[in-house]
């Protein structure tokens, strides 16, 4: 089980289900951060603050913080992907491979072949 942040561009149905595959998952929505035009950094802080990995489909944004900070406890940028449950497996299948996200950006891409 992984504990997860999710930004406010992140499909609610993915995290659903991230949750129902015991996932701790942790919403902007949920603390009340959205259309409060939070900036990249904020987010990546409240993240990290929380001992949160963050969850984004931001990946222009937040590979750019990583390459220029790597203090954070993990970025898992996605592609996005309409099978939303396809892309809550996919995170989980790699949440499952790390030990330890310190300071990992991890990029999960929507497989090959999908439009």
């Amino acid at each position: 089980m992984a504990r997860l942040y999710s930004n406010e561009n992140f499909p609610l149905p993915a995290v659903e289900k991230l949750r129902q595959l015991g996932h701790d998952v942790l919403t902007m929505q949920n603390v009340g951060q959205t259309g409060q035009s939070m900036s990249d950094e904020a987010v990546l802080n409240f993240a990290l603050d929380t001992g949160r990995i963050l969850l984004t489909l931001n990946r222009k944004h937040f590979v750019h913080l990583h390459n220029q900070n790597k203090n954070h406890s993990g970025i898992i940028v996605c592609s996005f992907d309409p099978d939303f449950e396809s892309l809550a497996y996919r995170i989980d299948k790699v949440i499952s491979i790390y030990s330890n996200f310190l300071g990992q950006l991890i990029r999960i891409n929507r497989p090959s072949g999908i439009a």
